[in-house]
């Protein structure tokens, strides 16, 4: 008897000591814009810029500048991964192929763009979760507040800021970020 109190004892100390694992990005996969699935383990190693999009929003111009820094600094272990999403204001209220096109026309949009998902509420995708979740990125709770939010994750797929919406993506906060100062 005195063994199985002792046992239980243990157990619960060592439970209820227990921290909850972080998550990493490395861990989804996802489809991108053309079907095709896109394994976020393959960028460890990477730093990552992640930002929900929209085509008719006063704020799509970003789409010159994230294309700048992905251009200057994708040879760099950095990658954008861009979310299209119809969240706020039904600004995206396009097609993956329409978006597609829009990026590219418009844009010569060239980093990783993913199908369109759901950045909030009850339909919300699981990168997002993960994003959002404390519990899951093991950083802060947090709120999409409107297209363009960026998130930045570490090499190792850890979400270590949450950038707003209207701050630039060729920001030199960030840019220090990516450059590692």
């Amino acid at each position: 008897m005195r063994n199985l109190f002792i046992a239980t004892l243990l157990f619960f100390s060592i439970t209820l000591n227990a921290q909850p694992m972080k998550q990493s990005i490395h861990q989804f996969k996802v489809t991108d814009l053309y079907g095709n699935e896109f394994d976020f383990s393959t960028l460890k190693g990477k730093k990552i810029m992640l930002v929900n999009t929209a085509s008719e929003c006063g704020l799509t111009p970003q789409y010159e500048q994230l294309q700048a820094v992905y251009e200057k600094y994708k040879n760099q272990n950095f990658v954008i991964v861009g979310f299209p999403a119809n969240n706020f204001g039904a600004q995206e209220p396009g097609s993956n192929e329409q978006i597609a096109d829009f990026c590219k026309k418009n844009y010569g949009v060239t980093f990783p763009m993913m199908c369109k998902i759901s950045v909030k509420g009850d339909d919300m995708h699981q990168v997002y979760q993960f994003l959002t979740q404390k519990s899951k990125n093991g950083l802060e709770d947090s709120e999409v507040l409107w297209n363009f939010q960026k998130y930045l994750l570490d090499e190792n797929g850890f979400l270590v800021k949450v950038v707003h919406p209207k701050t630039l993506p060729n920001d030199e906060e960030i840019l220090n970020w990516i450059e590692g100062k």
